[in-house]
C-alpha cells in the first residue's frame, strides 16, 4: 500500500479530535494559583495560632495545625504571607482582567445552572471531558474564593489598624465583629479548598494540568 495515499487519507486533528492535547492553563494562571495556594496555607495556619492567643468562641484549634510556634511568630508568618496574597491576587486579577482570561472561564453563570452542577457533582455525574471550560459548578467556587479571599483582606485590615482604618473597621461592627468577620470568612475559604481537593481527588487528570498547562482531550 502507499504510504503517501495512507497519510493522506487520514484527516489531520481538528478541535475536539479526542486525544488531541489542548492548552488548559496560561503560565500566569499557574504560577499565581500555585502561589495563592502557599499563601492561603501560610495565613490560615498562622491565623489559627493567632485565634488560639484570643479565642472567640469555647473551642481552639489543635497546635499540629497551626504555624508559628506563639502570638509573636504567628503574627510574622501572617504579614509576610498578607503581603504575598494581596501581590499575587493583584497580579493574577490584573491578568485576569485585560486578558479576558476572567470573562471567559468564570462567566456567563447562573443559580439555576450552578445548582444543576452541584447535584450532577454529587451524583457522580458530572462530566470533566474538556478541561478547558469550566463547568457552573467549578465557576461558582472559584468566583467565591476571589470574593471570600478580598473579604478576608479588608476584615483583616480592619483588625490590623482598628485605629487608622476605624471606618472600615466600623463596617464589620467594630474590632469583635471584623474578627467574627475574618474567621468566619477563612473557615469558608477553608471549606472551599477542602471540596476542590476533593474533586481534583475525582478527577486526578485535573492536577497535572495545573503543573503542564496542557491535557488530553477525552471527547
Amino acid at each position: 500500500m502507499n504510504t503517501a495515499n495512507l497519510s493522506a487519507a487520514v484527516p489531520p486533528a481538528t478541535p475536539g479530535t479526542p486525544g488531541e492535547w489542548i492548552r488548559i492553563h496560561p503560565l500566569a494562571v499557574r504560577i499565581t494559583h500555585w502561589i495563592n495556594a502557599l499563601a492561603i496555607l501560610v495565613m490560615v495556619a498562622s491565623g489559627w495560632r493567632i485565634y488560639d492567643a484570643a479565642p472567640i468562641w469555647n473551642f481552639t484549634i489543635p497546635n499540629g495545625l497551626t504555624l508559628g510556634g506563639w502570638l509573636g511568630g504567628a503574627l510574622q508568618w501572617h504579614f509576610a504571607a498578607m503581603w504575598v496574597l494581596a501581590a499575587n491576587g493583584l497580579a493574577y486579577l490584573a491578568y485576569g482582567l485585560f486578558s479576558g482570561h476572567l470573562w471567559r472561564k468564570l462567566l456567563p453563570i447562573t443559580p439555576r445552572a450552578v445548582i444543576h452542577d452541584v447535584l450532577e457533582a454529587l451524583r457522580g455525574r458530572l462530566a470533566h471531558d474538556d478541561l478547558s471550560v469550566y463547568n457552573a459548578a467549578q465557576r461558582a467556587a472559584y468566583l467565591a474564593i476571589i470574593l471570600d479571599v478580598v473579604l478576608l483582606v479588608f476584615s483583616g485590615l480592619g483588625i490590623w489598624k482598628p485605629v487608622q482604618l476605624q471606618g472600615l473597621t466600623a463596617l464589620f461592627g467594630g474590632y469583635e465583629g471584623a474578627r467574627i468577620v475574618h474567621f468566619a470568612a477563612m473557615a469558608l475559604l477553608v471549606l472551599i479548598v477542602l471540596v476542590h481537593i476533593a474533586m481534583v481527588v475525582l478527577v486526578p487528570r485535573t492536577l497535572p494540568s495545573m503543573i503542564t498547562g496542557r491535557a488530553r482531550r477525552i471527547s
